[in-house]
């Protein structure tokens, strides 16, 4: 049969196949796979494991053997195999095949290959293992599968976030499920449980940072250019992720665009400032940085962000960190000054 990651833990609980299959390019779930398997193995009395290593000069019949061998420490074995490259050859798919057609309730056999993609799902071999045993393909998360994968994460860390700081942490990560792992570790030992905005977030994995994003906003809000382009060049040295200070620099902007907006239109700023998030300690500066800027100039800033993103995304010629620094330097000083 063939399994979701997702579904594997519940699957486990069933009982265990005699034979697992683990393969993509996803490094963290596949490695999160193998030891949820080891951990139900050990459960079951599989207390012995031995590992074999499948290279160039890799003896095919060692693996019949080792599961044949009988063992004076323990009734019931794990071997783990571990395929290197992207196929196992003729005789490996004999052997694979052979070793199904006589499967022992004492011996699971757990193989990790990273680089087999889903043509072997059609490989002789494969069909035969499928047949006694479980298929576990890993796979690159993207869009609403990473944001949910990470909102799961984060409720599991014991945070409730808000899309937004989902979507931050999705940009910050750029799909690399280990970073996201490695974020929200850092996240439990910074923040408390419970509820988790992008405001908190941001703070948090900015925290240990020489530059923060929040001293490259402060600047530009006050009209300092020469330190918002400090900072910017301070962040780019420290290896700030692009997507998140383009994140940062257009929630600003877009900010001070409603607060424009609305003092031309003589609204109250209230509830805008308040659907912004426009905390008390920042009111006065982003109300008096909003009547600095003309609306035509912001709405230009919201147009270089969007050609920013296309620059990270490697869908425009231009040079990201160019882009982000001439929107800094656009934001930290309007137009005739």
């Amino acid at each position: 049969m063939r399994c979701a990651p997702a579904q594997l833990e519940q699957a486990l609980t069933q009982g265990l196949a005699p034979v697992y299959l683990l393969f993509g390019d996803e490094p963290l779930q596949l490695g999160e796979a193998a030891d949820a398997i080891r951990r139900a193995a050990r459960d079951r009395g599989f207390s012995e494991r031995t590992r074999l290593e499948h290279g160039q000069q890799f003896d095919w019949s060692s693996l019949a053997a080792e599961a044949g061998a009988l063992s004076l420490f323990a009734e019931r074995r794990l071997i783990e195999l571990r395929i290197s490259g992207d196929g196992v050859g003729r005789e490996g798919s004999d052997a694979l095949r052979r070793y199904c057609e006589r499967v022992s309730d004492d011996v699971l056999l757990l193989i990790l290959a990273p680089g087999l993609d889903w043509k072997t799902l059609k490989s002789k071999w494969a069909e035969a293992l499928e047949r006694v045993g479980v298929i576990v393909q890993v796979r690159l998360l993207q869009g609403q599968q990473l944001h949910q994968w990470l909102r799961a994460r984060l409720q599991a860390a014991g945070f409730q976030p808000t899309p937004e700081a989902v979507a931050l942490l999705a940009e910050r990560v750029e799909g690399h499920l280990l970073a996201g792992a490695q974020e929200i570790e850092k996240l439990r030992l910074l923040c408390q449980p419970g509820p988790l905005d992008a405001e908190s977030l941001l703070a948090a994995v900015t925290d240990s940072a020489r530059y923060s994003l929040f001293d490259l906003t402060d600047a530009a809000l006050a009209g300092d250019r020469v330190r918002a382009d400090r900072v910017l060049r301070g962040l780019a040295t420290e290896g700030t992720a692009e997507p998140l200070v383009l994140w940062v620099l257009a929630r600003e902007i877009r900010k001070l665009a409603a607060v424009a907006f609305a003092l031309a239109q003589r609204q109250d700023l209230a509830p805008v400032l308040r659907a912004h998030q426009v905390f008390d300690s920042r009111r006065q500066a982003v109300i008096t940085a909003a009547r600095r800027y003309p609306l035509p100039h912001l709405w230009s800033l919201l147009e270089r962000c969007a050609e920013a993103d296309l620059a990270i995304k490697g869908q425009h010629p231009a040079d990201p960190w160019t882009l982000l620094t001439g929107i800094a330097e656009g934001l930290a000083a309007a137009p005739g000054r």
